[in-house]
């Protein structure tokens, strides 16, 4: 045949389309074949599975964070609007409706404008069905052949995917896997990011915004860059106007309008409670790795779990609120009472200790870089964010600065739960989660100071002493204690006074509070404390009774809320249950309530009675006098030793909280004690978050909640004189000055 062709040059021009069109058949043959990487059959384009990212959602049902490794969170077609899969086909695919996954006319006219016309602008002329193809199997290698490879694969997966879905499910398809920026991947993890919204509730600017961002999730994102995205938006309006799916009167008065974002963060940092979502997510990988054993597979970032929490997102940004309103003034206090002899700036064994503790300076010296080396380096200036109370700046600073800078802050512990059930109600871990990562209510035990004591007037009560029995508030010098001598805070001459015991706790007496625990035995105190649900280790010393034992937040929230549900301590929980992405139940938690009673019901009420007393005469009464709250309240103040922790908890008949404040570092603690004293220091942040909660209606079930009428009997063991005075040949004998010493009584038996 070809011998039948005379001319040369067109034997040799045939021959060369046929050795052309061979070699690109074998191409196509051998990509088909899998030759350059398996392509999907269809029995696995049909059975593919999404990497979903898990919700979090409070009790009030707001969504509070996200676990992921890409954003995404896939919806059905019915939850689109209309004008979202328009707005997409205009722009993106305008004969999407016509093709059968390849657009064959785009091809052409790419393939003319680049190859002919050197139109770098000209596009890559793919279909929707096509990006899908490489949204699904993203690519792998680069180049040029590769990329013709890709392409090739990208058309062929496109072709299966038209002859397995309609074309409503590849819409949903491609907009439950494309990416949206911001590591943001499906239209509805896009909404709720940038609009705060469910897709099915965007607006058509809203939907043209979005669909806007597909060609450059980064020169697009109306976040970074809102003119390019308003002009980008704009012509995606034209383009559904130009495929005569909106009016021209609808374009120009879209385009008209200004783009408004609602943006919302879902990272580990940002948002309500992250310090509470840290400790859901760790509950959880806990959780998964105990179904794995039963044979269940889930994971946390990629399974679309929704994870149904107990706390309330409303009470928890009000209890943030009130929480920066009182630390950054109590910071700035802080900081002026030191002044210039701050210890982050004259105690150099202190900074120098903090220096070679630091991450940085055990990297360099593991690296085997000299002392002046590595402070050479660690005191190299340069840019960096330095953050505090007040703003967010860039400064010419070192490493070393950096960590005295963060090292002056008072960080805090806030937890409210609620005592029937510990059902977790409000949580705030610390100050800043961003730069303070360590969680003040699960993670760090801290002396308890005075919170410690109504324990031990509770284990006085059940071994029979009475509330009316008296004790001296004399100081004494245990001998047999090395000389300990535990005293009152404040100048009252109290060597002859006497006090009750609810006078006593209520005004927080420290020799009061020993004599107390003398008189119960240490062993008994220490039992009564495991009864009420504490496990920590307690030191079995007299200074026990005035809180040098270490207890989380949590745990010694669970031992107070038995005062409030019947004698039955609690353990604080989070996870109320956890479904899958169709909401159907993989398991639900139970509260853990305590199966005995620590204490009486009489004894309880005499508990709740003395705590009342704290707060309307004792150690707390400002929230009366300063914050005019009436509501009804009983509560503990604490206060350790050198004001390095300052406590308050707080009893309401619904609601149990308490917070802690103080520094990270032990080393350091308030330069007084009227402004480091629990009743300065932690108190006001329940008192202003309680002001809000009245101030809100929707809280009257807590707020205006009323303590049960405390029985006769419970009223008549309280009925007696707060102080006696000693008689007088008692005083006749006594020296006021001179400090009484005896040994401390460590026998069980009562006296």
């Amino acid at each position: 045949m070809f011998k039948k062709i005379k001319n040369p040059f067109l034997r040799i021009g045939i021959l060369s389309l046929l050795a052309v069109g061979s070699s690109i058949f074998l191409l196509l043959l051998a990509i088909y074949l899998g030759a350059w990487g398996k392509i999907p059959n269809t029995g696995e384009l049909t059975d593919f599975k999404y990497q979903r990212a898990s919700e979090v959602y409070s009790a009030d049902s707001v969504l509070i964070g996200k676990y992921f490794l890409f954003d995404r969170q896939p919806i059905q077609f019915e939850a689109v609007p209309k004008n979202l899969t328009e707005a997409l086909v205009a722009i993106e695919d305008e004969r999407f409706y016509d093709h059968s996954g390849i657009d064959y006319k785009s091809l052409l006219r790419v393939a003319f404008k680049t190859i002919l016309m050197q139109d770098q602008s000209a596009g890559g002329g793919s279909t929707l069905s096509q990006q899908l193809a490489k949204n699904l199997y993203p690519r792998e290698k680069s180049g040029k052949f590769n990329l013709a490879i890709s392409k090739l694969k990208e058309m062929i997966i496109a072709s299966r995917l038209e002859s397995i879905y309609s074309k409503n499910d590849i819409l949903m398809l491609y907009l439950n896997t494309v990416s949206f920026g911001d590591n943001t991947f499906g239209i509805e993890s896009a909404s709720l990011k940038f609009f705060n919204k469910s897709a099915r509730d965007l607006k058509l600017e809203e939907s043209a915004t979005l669909v806007g961002m597909l060609k450059a999730t980064y020169g697009y994102n109306p976040r970074v860059f809102p003119k390019n995205s308003l002009k980008r938006r704009n012509l995606v309006l034209q383009s559904m106007y130009s495929n005569n799916f909106i009016s021209q009167q609808e374009v120009d008065s879209l385009k008209q309008l200004p783009l408004k974002l609602n943006y919302r963060e879902y990272d580990y940092d940002q948002g309500i409670a992250p310090y509470f979502r840290e400790e859901v997510r760790k509950q959880m990988l806990g959780w998964a790795k105990a179904q794995k054993e039963k044979g269940q597979d889930y994971n946390i970032y990629t399974s679309g779990l929704k994870i149904y929490t107990t706390l309330d997102s409303k009470m928890q940004i009000l209890a943030e609120e009130a929480m920066v309103q009182h630390m950054k003034g109590l910071q700035n206090n802080f900081e002026k009472s030191y002044g210039n002899r701050a210890p982050w700036k004259s105690d150099k064994k202190l900074i120098n200790k903090i220096i070679q503790s630091s991450e940085p300076y055990k990297k360099w010296k593991n690296a085997g870089l000299k002392e002046d080396q590595i402070m050479d380096s660690m005191n190299l200036k340069k840019e960096i964010q330095l953050s505090d109370w007040n703003q967010n700046e860039m400064r010419s600073a070192s490493t070393v600065d950096s960590l005295l800078h963060y090292l002056k802050f008072l960080n805090t512990g806030s937890l409210s739960i609620d005592p029937k059930t510990g059902a977790v109600k409000t949580w705030i871990g610390g100050i800043n989660f961003k730069h303070f990562k360590y969680d003040h209510i699960s993670q760090s035990k801290r002396q308890v100071g005075s919170a410690f004591k109504p324990i031990v007037y509770t284990a006085a009560l059940e071994n029979g002493i009475a509330p009316c029995t008296y004790f001296s508030a004399q100081e004494v010098a245990y001998e047999n204690m090395e000389g300990w001598s535990p005293s009152n805070s404040g100048k009252k001459d109290e060597a002859y006074l006497n006090y009750s015991m609810e006078e006593a706790l209520s005004n927080s007496v420290n020799t009061v509070a020993v004599k107390v625990l003398e008189k119960t035995g240490i062993p008994k105190v220490i039992q009564q404390a495991k009864n009420m649900g504490i496990d920590t280790k307690l030191p079995s010393l007299p200074s026990l009774a005035l809180g040098t034992a270490e207890i989380k937040i949590n745990e010694l929230a669970g031992a107070y809320a038995s005062y409030l549900n019947n004698g039955k301590s609690v353990t604080p929980f989070l996870i109320e249950r956890i479904t899958n992405e169709k909401d159907s139940i993989i398991e639900i938690f139970k509260p853990a309530v305590a199966e005995k009673r620590a204490f009486s019901e009489e004894n309880g009420q005499i508990m709740i009675e003395m705590m009342k007393a704290t707060v309307n005469s004792g150690t707390a009464a400002r929230i009366r006098t300063t914050y005019g709250i009436k509501n009804d309240i009983a509560g503990k103040t604490g206060t350790t030793q050198n004001n390095k922790d300052a406590w308050f908890v707080a009893l309401t008949p619904r609601l149990l909280n308490i917070t802690w404040v103080g520094l990270d570092n032990h080393e350091i603690g308030f330069n007084s004690t009227s402004l480091g004293q629990g009743a300065n220091a932690a108190l006001p942040i329940f008192a202003l978050w309680l002001q809000k909660l009245n101030a809100d209606k929707s809280f009257n079930y807590i707020t205006k909640a009323k303590f049960p009428n405390p029985s006769s009997a419970v009223m008549s063991n309280l009925d007696c004189e707060a102080v006696k005075r000693d008689g007088f040949f008692k005083r006749l004998f006594k020296n006021p000055k001179k400090k009484k010493t005896k040994d401390f009584k460590t026998s069980n038996s009562k006296t």
